[in-house]
């Protein structure tokens, strides 16, 4: 039997928690430059490519990243980064739009990790968990939950 909230099945139109952890429960961010890093992240893909275009970062391959923009397919309506793990709230609206961004929001934090902490191998638990949510008030809760949870600062 798979694990709760692992089945990959997604709607159009759909709400859902993502969320996920570190192996072994380990931290995923050490210090507050990983937590910037992992937000650059989600502003690179799911930006509008017209708000993309206006960065001018130097070093930045701006294109790549409007080439993989997300943008048309999942919006994110909250988040909270711990220590050790992550919460998303999305609306996505195409019926892959979450696999193709976790995906690559995944690949780019670890390969960022990884290289910045001379590591190799998993840096999440296992893959993410989605739940659809179904109703307003669960829209709400889950909205409170994650406002509620602590933005990831290390002192």
């Amino acid at each position: 039997m798979p694990a709760r909230n692992i089945v990959k099945s997604y709607i159009e139109n759909g709400y859902y928690h993502i969320y996920n952890r570190g192996v072994e429960k380990r931290d995923i961010f050490l210090d507050e430059q990983d937590c910037k890093v992992f937000l650059h992240y989600l502003k690179l893909y799911l930006s509008p490519i017209e708000e993309l275009r206006e960065l001018n970062l130097p070093g930045l391959r701006i294109l790549r990243f409007i080439r993989l923009n997300l943008s048309q397919e999942v919006n994110l309506l909250a988040f909270s980064l711990m220590p050790n793990h992550i919460h998303l709230q999305i609306k996505q609206t195409t019926k892959d739009g979450i696999v193709k961004f976790m995906r690559r929001l995944s690949t780019s934090y670890v390969m960022y990790f990884n290289r910045k902490y001379q590591r190799v191998g998993a840096l999440f638990q296992n893959t993410y968990k989605a739940v659809l949510i179904e109703s307003d008030p669960h829209l709400l809760h889950l909205s409170r939950y994650v406002h509620l949870n602590p933005i990831c600062l290390h002192t």
